[in-house]
């Protein structure tokens, strides 16, 4: 089904650095369900594209004019996104794409035949860019995989989706999820409550993957049959753990002691992923991070792997990467000194 009828016209009076082009094609043979999969509830999914690639779409039944600068980029990912319109298409896959096309990358809908898809409620899951189809390999061929990255990476997410497909196998029995008790640089005070509730805003974005897994109310169940454990680091001490996934969070936040008794809660027939940024480090000034130094003593160790991400790997609302690009040109601006200040503080001195 590949699409046909294309023209491409310059607008008149666009200037010739940026041709604003007008792009109409047909997409055949008619097939209805599948055109509804492509534009998405109220042609939800068009309207995204449009923002992220700033063109007007216009669409007759099959027939679609779109016209700005980048009409060919986004008329390329329509084609790639009719070909896959076979069952509906999510928002998040076609942010997930837009975000993919902004770097230039090809459009990625699907895992490629040798890539780890991972079985939660979320069919299909798979790495989105090669670094993060790698560390799943790491995370299911070896016993322990530190991951380290900036933020948006999906390091967490997809430990958290590995352990959730590890129990749905019955690979392990039960998934304990820990991390640091650390605030994010301001003093939260003492925090009301049992210890659950103390803990709870610490733990939050693991409880919003499990349910983003398996749904609000099968993450309940198993909370209580206690087959999901989740726990500040604090508590690990003494314990072993057999037959368990097991997920340390914000490992960057951790000392050097708290990561060896960490390492050393690893029993029979267990896997652990550490996850961490070295770049948000919250720990006292002048304490070294137990992750940084777990990353150079184990990196030659048999059963450890280690994957490093970049920004590139970071997925998000394209809205989001414009929003960050703003502010770094905005940085980049206020950091250039102006000819015009210069001379002025010349002549008053």
């Amino acid at each position: 089904m590949r699409p046909d009828c294309i023209s491409i016209t310059a607008r008149r009076g666009a200037p010739a650095t940026r041709s604003i082009l007008i792009v109409k094609q047909r997409f055949s043979p008619a097939d209805n369900a599948r055109l509804g999969h492509l534009c998405g509830p109220l042609d939800e999914n068009l309207r995204q594209i449009e923002i992220a690639f700033d063109v007007a779409i216009r669409r007759r039944d099959h027939d679609f004019r779109l016209e700005g600068v980048r009409a060919r980029s986004a008329l390329a990912l329509l084609d790639a996104l009719w070909q896959k319109a076979d069952t509906a298409l999510s928002l998040d896959d076609i942010q997930l794409e837009l975000t993919q096309a902004a770097r230039g990358q090809e459009p990625k809908l699907g895992a490629a035949a040798d890539e780890p898809v991972l079985h939660t409620r979320r069919s299909g899951l798979h790495g989105r860019t090669p670094r993060q189809s790698e560390y799943l390999r790491n995370i299911l061929g070896h016993d322990l995989t530190l991951g380290l990255g900036p933020a948006g990476t999906g390091k967490t997410f997809l430990a958290v989706a590995c352990a959730v497909d590890a129990l749905e196998r019955n690979v392990v029995e039960r998934l304990v999820l820990t991390r640091p008790a650390v605030e994010a640089g301001e003093r939260l005070g003492f925090l009301p409550g049992d210890l659950a509730q103390k803990i709870d805003p610490y733990l939050r974005p693991l409880y919003d993957a499990l349910y983003d897994l398996l749904g609000f109310e099968s993450t309940q169940r198993l909370f209580e049959r206690g087959t999901i454990e989740i726990a500040p680091l604090a508590f690990m001490r003494g314990r072993t753990l057999n037959k368990a996934f097991i997920i340390l969070d914000e490992a960057q936040n951790t000392t050097a002691e708290q990561m060896k008794m960490f390492l050393t809660r690893i029993g029979f027939g267990s896997r652990a992923v550490i996850t961490g940024d070295l770049s948000q480090v919250d720990l006292p000034r002048g304490t070294p991070s137990g992750l940084a130094e777990a990353a150079q003593i184990l990196l030659d160790v048999r059963g450890v792997a280690v994957s490093e991400f970049t920004s590139a790997d970071v997925v998000r609302h394209p809205l989001v990467a414009r929003i960050v690009e703003a502010y770094e040109r905005a940085g980049a601006d206020a950091r250039t000194p102006r000819a015009g200040a210069g001379r002025r503080g010349r002549a008053s001195a």
